[in-house]
């Protein structure tokens, strides 16, 4: 890190680098899951191989296909991005996550993002305009560590992966987390990454700490190294879009990441905060660093706005037979919003 005079001169700057080149908009990025099975199930950061012992049928962890919709339609009315379909590693095949993407892109009346493990060629090769981009979960910019906290997740196949996509004519994200214990001497790795291989976004986790993971007991980092990270970013690569993600009980941090360089910011458990007192600090905190939020965590009069004006995409055939459970969990959605609010 450097000194605190020096930290305050790289946020001034940085935040005056975003305002220059994205405006004063922040979006809410919401990562919808699709399973919660992942058949690598060693990342020693990861809820989901802490889950993985106790699945006995990886298929029943798969989400319904119908509340996995309701999720992107509640997003659509309240202004809230989509910031990747995810998922882990060997539960769907490339057939099955075209046709979720064409569901899901449909709901939401927006192309996607996908972040589900390494795609060969011929699977990017399926996917049409309901694809917008590919992520790669590199999870840390440290090589020495990620070797020990994703032993089964080798860097080399994603780096290929996103310059396939890029060949394809796909956007590229990848996504790190911070807090593991990397080096930051490190970091110019990163940025080598990120140009080499024409990265458009990256998002920045702050480490959430997950029971029976081996850092179950470790900390967050500090708020301040989230926002120098993102601040270094800023300034190497100011057109880039980056993302900043930070649990429920660190909603702090967000004014100096945003500060810092972010114009986009997710993580936080999005369901359990529309309408309440943690929707409500999380705009005050995006109002605080003087931006604007693209859609609401508050207003939910918004869950009401059904209606779309212009479509973008063709229905789905199978977008019919799931259409009554779909417009039930949107109400099963909607009820439990409003209740929590209560």
């Amino acid at each position: 890190m450097i000194s605190p005079e020096k930290l305050l001169k790289l946020l001034e700057r940085a935040n005056r680098t975003t305002l220059e080149h994205h405006g004063k908009e922040i979006t809410i990025e919401r990562a919808i899951f699709l399973t919660w099975w992942c058949d690598k199930g060693d990342c020693k950061f990861c809820y989901m191989s802490a889950q993985r012992p106790k699945i006995k049928n990886p298929e029943k962890a798969k989400r319904k296909i119908s509340r996995i919709l309701a999720e992107a339609e509640i997003c659509r009315r309240m202004g809230i991005n989509i910031e990747f379909l995810s998922g882990g590693y060997g539960l769907y095949t490339a057939k099955e996550l075209k046709e979720i993407a064409e569901l899901v892109a449909y709901v939401h009346n927006s192309p996607l993002w996908l972040n589900v493990g390494v795609l060969p060629s011929s699977a990017l090769e399926l996917f049409g305009e309901e694809v917008e981009g590919i992520t790669g979960a590199i999870e840390t910019f440290d090589m020495k560590l990620h070797d020990f906290v994703c032993p089964s997740k080798p860097v080399a196949p994603i780096l290929k992966m996103l310059e396939n996509a890029n060949e394809m004519g796909y956007k590229t994200g990848i996504t790190i987390i911070l807090g593991l214990g990397e080096r930051l001497e490190e970091l110019p790795w990163l940025f080598k990454v990120v140009e080499e291989y024409k990265i458009d976004r990256i998002t920045f986790y702050s480490l959430n700490p997950h029971k029976d993971t081996y850092f179950a007991d470790y900390p967050p980092p500090p708020s301040l190294y989230q926002a120098y990270i993102i601040a270094r970013t800023r300034m190497e690569f100011p057109k880039i879009k980056i993302v900043s993600g930070t649990w429920i009980d660190q909603l702090s941090n967000i004014g100096a990441c945003i500060l810092a360089g972010a114009n986009g910011i997710t993580k936080f458990p999005l369901f359990s905060i529309i309408g309440n007192r943690y929707g409500k600090k999380i705009e005050e905190e995006v109002r605080a660093a003087g931006r604007r939020l693209k859609g609401t965590l508050t207003d939910i009069t918004k869950l009401n706005n059904a209606s779309i004006e212009e479509r973008k995409f063709s229905q789905p055939h199978r977008f019919v037979e799931i259409k009554p459970e779909f417009e039930k969990m949107v109400k099963d959605y909607i009820d439990k919003i409003i209740k929590r609010r209560s």
